[in-house]
């Protein structure tokens, strides 16, 4: 629950994110989930079980988490991009997904206003993360390393509850610690002992992310900042279950989502508004007290700019080899689904997916004919439309698209959906090789302009880049690079003391994100530059030599 209150400037944030997780645990009302930290966490902070992702599958997801934009506007929306299939060679894979200038990923504004941003470690953006985004990338990244008095963004992902977590050869030598015999299995998915086996086995993953979960809660307690951090808890998407994962079903889009240390949130509250993966980077920047770029379709659901939706929107394309294209809208009680192939099956061609204990089990259970009611869901031919009452069908098995009862709230669906394909854009109306021909002409991936120093001051007018010049410490230096929507990483090295603590080379080194006119401080200098834009190859790195003196 929200009241007037307002936030102190420039809290501390920390994102735990997790993986393949629906909301299983004990404050959810999950009698089976063991997570005593996530629930003593709840106490304490706020549930938003209206949170859904805008795919059912990774990469597209956090491509929107980190940008503020639907994969579907930005050309994010096929599932796996940055890797050949040596299944389908003729895929346009491997390629980098190459959004729009403007598009950034929504760290670096919080670099801007001066956040120290971490990320440990995970990204799967579906390109790579430019340089600007992070102060720090990798398994060591941690608030623990940022300036003095400078507030920190850290990003840790526990990765344990991942599908493939479920496969029995993951399975620890113990054996499971949850009873098979006391799971609900979805009435969806035939209930047999090893599809409960693998439902167990992800219970035991819950738990082994719980205890990570716990772990960091206890280190912002130890460090005293406690008082200070705003921290969220969320899911990148829904559970990795058959009809569940890849699929836009509440199974597969609806996630945890947790939030603590905002003094607009009761603890032990839970708030029904409707939330997107895509609202939380805008959100962040809400609760920094930055302003919001217009480019970025995401809303704010806390802080000063909160704006309340009615709709959360979901799609689902390519996943790795078989294509296919179904956009969804929902609103708190209704969803609308529509299927731009019905011709195709429900179940394509899947090799990953298809390793998976329980589709083995369903495969093999349709085979023999021995799959009954709700069961054969996956195996019926596909509908145009589908539209589910989710209150009184929360599995979504009654498909009320044809029911002259519902037709008026078919309609605003349809709607609905309509108007926001209309807004926001959908690449997926064009074949996958054009798109990627658009951004790679002749089959080549655009390179980063380099980086042009500009020295402004007195006996500097600025009209022309320099390599080398001596100049007042009453300067400016500015940073240029041509491509459109780059942007420029920084750093200094003394050049009476190359190759000393402070220089260290390449992805090693601290690198800062331009965003003004840099003044330097007395000293000979050698300014290291690199420029990048989101989807191009980084620009070649420059240094310039500079003598900076006293008039």
């Amino acid at each position: 629950m929200e009241t007037e209150q307002t936030m102190p400037e420039r809290r501390n944030i920390l994102w735990i994110s997790l993986e393949d997780t629906s909301p299983r645990f004990g404050c959810y009302g999950d009698e089976v989930a063991r997570t005593p930290n996530l629930d003593r966490f709840a106490g304490e902070g706020c549930r938003f079980p209206n949170a859904f992702s805008v795919a059912g599958v990774c990469a597209p997801s956090r491509c929107a988490v980190i940008t503020g934009m639907y994969p579907t506007s930005i050309g994010s929306h096929h599932m796996r991009t940055s890797h050949r299939n040596e299944n389908v060679p003729e895929l346009p894979t491997p390629y980098s997904v190459c959004p729009p200038p403007p598009v950034k990923c929504f760290t670096e504004y919080l670099r801007g206003l001066g956040y120290f941003c971490t990320n440990n470690q995970k990204t799967d953006y579906q390109f790579d993360p430019p340089l600007t985004a992070w102060d720090e990338l990798g398994p060591e990244a941690h608030w623990h390393h940022r300036p003095d008095g400078a507030p920190f963004f850290a990003v840790f992902n526990p990765t344990v509850t991942h599908e493939s977590g479920m496969w029995p050869e993951k399975r620890r030598e113990t054996g499971l610690t949850t009873d098979p015999d006391a799971v609900s299995l979805p009435p969806y998915l035939p209930d047999t002992r090893k599809c409960r086996e693998a439902l167990a086995q992800h219970y035991d993953n819950l738990e082994l992310a719980d205890r990570r979960v716990g772990e960091l809660l206890a280190e912002i307690e130890t460090d005293g900042l406690s008082d200070n951090t705003l921290v969220f808890i969320w899911s990148d998407h829904g559970e990795g279950l058959p009809r569940g994962k890849r699929w836009p079903y509440d199974a597969g889009i609806r996630i945890p989502l947790i939030v603590k240390g905002h003094p607009a949130l009761v603890p032990g509250s839970v708030s029904d508004q409707l939330v997107s993966l895509i609202d939380l980077g805008p959100t962040m920047l809400s609760l920094a007290g930055a302003q919001i770029p217009r480019h970025m379709q995401g809303r704010p659901f806390l802080g000063p700019q909160c704006r309340r939706r009615d709709y959360i929107y979901a799609s689902r394309d390519r996943h790795d080899e078989f294509y296919d294209r179904v956009r969804a809208v929902r609103d708190r009680r209704y969803k609308y689904m529509r299927h731009y192939h019905p011709e195709l099956p429900y179940l394509p061609w899947n090799p990953y997916r298809n390793r998976h204990p329980v589709m083995q089990e369903m495969w093999r259970l349709y085979a023999g004919g021995e799959l009954t009611g709700p069961e054969r869901l996956l195996f019926e031919p596909r509908p145009v439309e589908e539209l589910y009452d989710t209150e009184a069908d929360p599995f979504e098995m009654v498909n009320l698209a044809g029911d002259a009862d519902h037709q008026a709230i078919l309609e605003r669906m349809r709607q609905a959906l309509d108007e926001w394909i209309a807004e926001v854009g959908d690449l997926g109306e064009i074949a996958e090789e054009m798109m990627v021909a658009a951004w790679h002409p002749g089959g080549q991936q655009p390179t980063t302009a380099p980086v042009q120093t500009i020295v402004l001051g007195a006996d500097h007018p600025g009209r022309e880049p320099v390599t080398e010049a001596q100049l007042e410490m009453d300067c400016l230096v500015q940073l240029y690079s041509a491509t459109q929507g780059a942007s420029i990483a920084w750093r200094l090295e003394p050049a009476n003391d190359p190759g000393g603590a402070e220089a260290a080379d390449g992805d090693d080194a601290h690198w800062q994100l331009y965003t003004q006119p840099l003044k330097l401080p007395e000293g000979l200098w050698y300014l290291h530059t690199r420029a990048v834009r989101i989807g191009y190859h980084e620009s070649e790195e420059r240094r310039v030599a500079l003598a900076v003196r006293r008039r």
